[in-house]
């Protein structure tokens, strides 16, 4: 399975994606809003794990896009558990809402849970 990771804290995002390797995804990385963009334009991944506080194209501007080309599943990683913020990834549809910090073996978990849950759709 292919998985698109948006993080920008470059050694986070080296963990994260290794232990996804790990867990036999194939991943590709974008340290960036805008770089995520020309990876999910370019590329057909069956999930994308999604910062929210990306530099340039920020993470909900980012779903809102995601949102328009297709329902590719999206797990939003945050630092701010706000109801707002709750709320707002709700209505832009995301697939689930890690907050951090976090293990990757919870990340491992939930993105096992969002493909379970979107090949039963």
């Amino acid at each position: 399975m292919r998985v698109l990771l948006v993080e920008d804290e470059p050694e986070t995002a080296r963990l994260l994606a290794k232990g996804l390797s790990e867990a036999s995804y194939a991943v590709d990385v974008a340290l960036n809003g805008m770089d995520g963009r020309r990876f999910i334009e370019s590329g057909e991944y069956q999930l994308i794990i999604l910062d929210v506080m990306l530099p340039g194209l920020n993470g909900w501007q980012l779903l809102q896009q995601i949102r328009k080309l297709g329902d590719t599943p999206v797990l939003l990683l945050t630092t701010t558990d706000g109801i707002e913020d709750r709320l707002r990834g709700l209505e832009l549809h995301e697939d689930d809402y890690l907050l951090k910090p976090f293990t990757v073996s919870e990340l491992v978990k939930r993105v096992r849970k969002v493909l379970r849950r979107d090949r039963g759709r």
